[in-house]
């Protein structure tokens, strides 16, 4: 009897302990986040995506607005059309303009609207963008996002996380940058394609060379071929004779 009981008590907590986990979990992961497309290397360009979920049951997301970095300014922002949604970018004068390619830029983007479409309960969307290009002197990037509901309600995703403290209850998205990629950037990407196509170039010679030598030699074959032959019926009539 008292086995029975122990197990039904030990049942009991771990059906409380396993929903708490997937509570809390469930928690964690219904922030607005940002994430890239393979890597984002400082210096360089990279695709992110804003993952929104919908967090209420009794309404929908409407619209989603991503304001970016002042310190860091982006010089180019391009969306990817998401379907059943307007996008509206919103530019800015810098006080200090940026140099991109040797470039002057003295305006970068500032904000970037999605509205139009839903994203129902229990669902959620991603917004992509290709950004860049990224800052080389720091390791993330934080943008405050506002999220709005047909209720209108306003979520405020702008709380940024600190070092050693616990996650704030509405974190702002935060996008980690990795190690600048070996070889520089876009504008070495040029000499490379010289240089490979400079490589084939050499190749194909080479190769045409190798071709006209082998067709050489087997012509030169032949006509030795021949010559013996001749040479072997010539000395074989003169043994008759």
């Amino acid at each position: 009897m008292n086995a029975a009981r122990s197990r039904t008590r030990l049942a009991v907590v771990g059906s409380l302990a396993a929903g708490s986990v997937l509570l809390l979990s469930g928690t964690a992961f219904a922030h607005v986040t940002v994430q890239p497309e393979g890597a984002a290397a400082k210096g360089g360009y990279a695709v992110v995506a804003f993952k929104v979920p919908n967090e209420r049951d009794n309404a929908k997301t409407v619209k989603l607005e991503v304001n970016f970095p002042t310190d860091h300014p982006l010089a180019s922002v391009m969306p990817q059309p998401v379907p059943g949604w307007n996008v509206e970018v919103t530019k800015s004068k810098l006080d200090k303009p940026l140099t991109v390619h040797g470039k002057q830029i003295n305006e970068a983007v500032t904000k970037v609207t999605w509205s139009g479409g839903t994203i129902e309960a229990g669902q959620f969307q991603k917004f992509p963008l290709s950004i860049g290009s990224l800052p080389s002197d720091t390791d993330q990037l934080v943008f405050k996002a506002l999220q709005t509901y047909d209720n209108n309600e306003v979520v405020r995703w702008i709380q940024e996380s600190q070092k050693g403290q616990p996650e704030p209850a509405n974190p702002a998205p935060t996008l980690k940058l990795t190690a600048a990629a070996a070889g520089g950037d876009d504008d070495d990407a040029a000499p490379a394609a010289n240089a490979s196509a400079t490589d084939k170039k050499t190749e194909a010679a080479s190769s045409s060379d190798t071709d006209t030598t082998a067709r050489i030699l087997g012509v030169v074959g032949i006509v030795v071929g021949i010559a013996g032959v001749a040479f072997g019926v010539f000395a074989g009539r003169r043994r008759s004779a």
